[in-house]
């Protein structure tokens, strides 16, 4: 069972939340500088870290998994967020030329298959970077923050899996290199441990981050999948806005079950 979302907004809603959006960003925009005219994709919950690009992509869809929830999130276009089966995208091939995927991988039940299913989706060079809770951190082990729920990755494992799944991985980076304790979050502190731990320690990161391509002679015996869902924007189960640490529309919507 995956954690609901209102724990999620919950969590980056605080202190130590907040320290984690600042110090993953940091490294997610040494990759990703700028998306200027990208259709972006989400998936799991990518709102705190995707938001910053919104003025720049084309598109931002944030597809956030049913066993979660969904929280509805708003552009100029009106809801841009989706309900969506952990293995079935609701989107034609080819749409994508970035995917972010954070808060998705620990707790899917069939891995491969939903990597198999955000290859699809992905333009031919389209960029995924993948954020989880590394199997060496202290944040994996720590029930006090949502990366302590699920299966954590190595940095190997989640290139291995991308590998089986038809990408070529490219990059691979830590993020979180501090304890996870709020009274050690401030910015400055955090800062200090990112610094020391990218220099003296760079495999015990709290996540790992790993990017890789989509190149259509990478192998895996992938076919492209006609059978395509029918969106479930502003579907059941979804959850208020998003407020606090993000720019949202004051608007509240009513909540589904």
């Amino acid at each position: 069972m995956r954690q609901n979302v209102q724990k999620l907004e919950q969590f980056y809603t605080s202190r130590l939340g907040n320290t984690v959006q600042a110090m993953v960003s940091r490294r997610l925009h040494s990759l990703w500088p700028d998306l200027q005219d990208n259709n972006v994709l989400g998936y799991g919950y990518g709102v705190p870290y995707l938001h910053s690009y919104q003025d720049s992509a084309r598109s931002i869809i944030y597809a956030m998994p049913e066993d979660q929830g969904v929280a509805r999130q708003y552009s100029e276009r009106g809801n841009v967020s989706v309900l969506t089966p952990d293995h079935y995208l609701p989107f034609a091939p080819g749409v994508f030329d970035k995917v972010l995927v954070v808060h998705g991988l620990e707790e899917a039940p069939r891995l491969l298959a939903l990597l198999s299913e955000l290859w699809r989706v992905m333009k031919p060079e389209g960029r995924i970077v993948i954020i989880a809770a590394n199997r060496a951190g202290l944040w994996a082990r720590s029930d006090k923050t949502p990366f302590g729920a699920g299966r954590p990755f190595s940095r190997s494992q989640l290139s291995g899996a991308l590998k089986s799944s038809g990408f070529v991985p490219l990059v691979r980076a830590g993020a979180l290199y501090g304890p996870p304790i709020g009274k050690l979050s401030g910015p400055r502190m955090a800062g200090g441990f990112e610094k020391f731990g990218e220099t003296v320690w760079p495999g015990f990161s709290g996540l790992v981050l790993v990017e890789a391509v989509k190149r259509l002679y990478a192998g895996g015996g992938h076919k492209q999948k006609h059978r395509v869902l029918r969106p479930g924007f502003g579907g059941t189960r979804a959850l208020g806005a998003s407020r606090g640490i993000y720019k949202m529309t004051k608007e509240r919507t009513k909540t589904h079950e």
